[in-house]
């Protein structure tokens, strides 16, 4: 079932050419205002993400960011739907224990490190996980976040990625290198961006490179 799922994402995905006009720094700012996302997430990491987005071709342009500069007391995952210029949801998202406390600042690739690792996935599908439905996330960078499915990163809904977890901890609590969300807005946030849409998770200086970016999901 895995393969035939990469193999058909691999017919329909592609690096894209697009004018350079479409995600121009005017362009970007615009929306980015026109989203009233200053102060949710950072405008670098929304650049960012349609610059990495303008390398990908897909059918669904709901594009979901994680802004992992942000504590975790706040909300950091937007789902944005970019046809409509409409952002879906929000919500607080957990990072992994190995990456920090109230802050991600470590990240790894590695099996067993349990911390979040960041850049472009594409979502795959839902299944019925340990943490009830999940959603597989595959890692598009080579040694970067290509051992997603590996290390079984998925977005599951989690107790400890609830708001009320802050209350007496001054943070969320953490994931083994998962995304967690709370369980109430889980199965929402998974059945909009199941299927091939493009996630990213943004760290402080992180650099989008062309070359890193791609479609093998070996």
């Amino acid at each position: 079932m895995l393969k035939k799922f990469l193999l058909l994402f691999l017919l329909l995905l592609k690096v894209a050419s697009f004018s350079k006009d479409i995600y121009s720094l005017e362009a970007i700012s615009d929306s980015y205002n026109n989203l009233n996302l200053k102060n949710k997430i950072s405008f670098t990491a929304f650049s960012n993400a349609l610059d990495g987005l303008n390398q990908i071709s897909t059918k669904k342009n709901i594009l979901t960011i994680v802004d992992f500069t942000k504590p975790s007391t706040e909300e950091r995952m937007f789902v944005i739907d970019l046809d409509n210029n409409k952002v879906l949801l929000s919500t607080h998202v957990s990072h992994g224990k190995g990456s920090g406390d109230l802050y991600a600042q470590s990240f790894s690739n590695k099996d067993g490190s349990y911390k979040s690792s960041p850049g472009f996935f594409l979502t795959g599908n839902i299944y019925d996980g340990i943490n009830g439905e999940s959603l597989e996330l595959h890692g598009l960078e080579k040694g970067i976040n290509d051992n997603a499915r590996k290390r079984n990163i998925v977005i599951h809904g989690a107790n400890y990625a609830n708001p009320k977890f802050i209350v007496g901890n001054g943070r969320l609590g953490r994931s083994k290198g998962c995304l967690a969300v709370p369980f109430s807005i889980n199965k929402n946030l998974i059945n909009t961006i199941v299927g091939g849409t493009v996630f990213y998770v943004h760290i402080n200086d992180y650099e989008i490179k062309e070359k890193e970016i791609n479609l093998s999901l070996n």
